[in-house]
């Protein structure tokens, strides 16, 4: 797996070397655009007006427009030059409990994994904020941005969160109407909630989409027509006190009965 990020973490005047790497990877399944007529690649092709000509990788610069139709160019030597070690470290900032982090913070999951030397400095940090429950707020220099991110510690490893800015998170879009709900209902409900709880195994979920839309792939290659899956209808129940009594029902008789074991 390649790496995503080298750097350092800062605590104190511990220096931890480390390295990032990203906890996930795509399976989706990706499509080309073709031409409807002929059926054959569509390509995009970086072209100059100016200079009537397609452009390579090569003849591409990165440009800052600060007035109209004026630029001043910053090449990727000079990008990566302005970056010090400071700011390729990761610096711990403050200790926090998860819990004060709000989610919506949240953007990409990273595992911070400790370079060769640095494994017991290392270690040391997970385990006195795992003892504590206690998250790190930190900041680093990923890509052109000095990114905000979070180091949460698990038993075995680091995982590096990296945080939007308060300023990047956006409004409620529209405000809505919150009604009065009766103690009925709201009992019906936790009730309809602990029947449908039990421990979350992540192994037990796949993207069942996706191995649909691959079959139908596969079936269009044998020439064969798509069929299409049926749906189950569900039932309009206009009452919601109904409609969670059945789904409480509906959930005690999915549930197989534990046998009695005879001594």
């Amino acid at each position: 797996m390649p790496t995503a990020h080298k750097g350092a973490i800062s605590f104190g005047l511990v220096h931890i070397p480390i390295s990032l790497y990203r906890t996930n990877r795509d399976h989706d399944i990706s499509f080309n655009q073709l031409c409807k007529q002929t059926n054959q690649r569509v390509h995009y092709k970086k072209y100059c007006a100016n200079c009537e000509k397609e452009l390579k990788p090569s003849d591409i610069v990165k440009g800052y427009q600060y007035e109209k139709d004026k630029y001043v160019i910053m090449s990727n030597e000079e990008l990566e030059a302005l970056k010090s070690e400071k700011d390729k470290t990761i610096h711990i900032l403050q200790f926090c409990d998860l819990l004060d982090i709000d989610d919506i913070y949240y953007e990409k999951n990273y595992y911070a994994i400790p370079d060769s030397g640095s494994e017991k400095a290392y270690e040391l940090l997970r385990n006195a904020m795992f003892s504590e429950h206690k998250v790190a707020v930190a900041k680093t220099v990923l890509g052109t941005k000095e990114t905000l991110m979070a180091l949460c510690p698990t038993e075995n490893y680091i995982l590096m969160k990296t945080l939007f800015y308060h300023d990047e998170i956006t409004d409620l879009p529209k405000s809505f109407q919150r009604p009065v709900v009766k103690k009925n209902e709201i009992t019906m409900a936790k009730q309809l909630i602990r029947a449908m709880s039990e421990p979350f195994h992540p192994e037990q979920y796949h993207d069942e989409y996706q191995q649909r839309l691959m079959t139908a792939i596969q079936e269009k290659i044998q020439g064969h027509a798509v069929t299409t899956p049926s749906h189950n209808e569900t039932a309009d129940i206009a009452d919601l006190m109904d409609a969670l009594k059945q789904s409480v029902a509906i959930k005690k008789k999915s549930v197989p009965r534990k046998r009695s074991v005879r001594h």
